[in-house]
């Protein structure tokens, strides 16, 4: 089985990158910038025991995605527990909106977001309740 094991986020200003996905999603980071040869931090996003992946943050070595571009690539949708405290902080942290909260009927609120390095992001929190 393919599954995926890792994932990377290019990004333009690394520090801005990792307080924000520090800040929003309480990641913590470890420099692999030796192993990789360009700044590349190792993304840790939760416990080990937890269901998910880790992942990096890398040096983005292109132009980034420009304002209303279609997706090119795969969007990372990240497990919440409350979908409407999580905007927030995207908001207030420099995320902004692409597509606005919607049910997923019967199993979830989703929705997505663009990060500070214009990269396109999703939530998600389960809830049966949804409609």
């Amino acid at each position: 089985m393919g599954r995926p094991v890792h994932f990377e986020i290019h990004v333009n200003d690394m520090e801005r990158a990792k307080t924000f996905y520090g800040t929003v999603f309480g990641w913590t980071f470890e420099d692999w910038s030796e192993y990789a040869g360009t700044p590349y931090y190792g993304a840790v996003t939760g416990d080990a025991e937890q269901m998910g992946i880790n992942g990096a943050l890398m040096q983005r070595r292109g132009p980034g995605p420009m304002p209303a571009q279609p997706l090119n690539a795969f969007a990372c949708t990240l497990g919440v527990e409350s979908y409407d405290e999580t905007e927030a902080a995207i908001l207030k942290h420099g995320g902004q909106l692409a597509m606005p909260k919607y049910a997923l009927p019967g199993m979830a609120w989703q929705g997505y977001y663009l990060d500070t390095e214009g990269n396109l992001f999703g939530i998600h929190q389960p809830d049966p309740n949804a409609k």
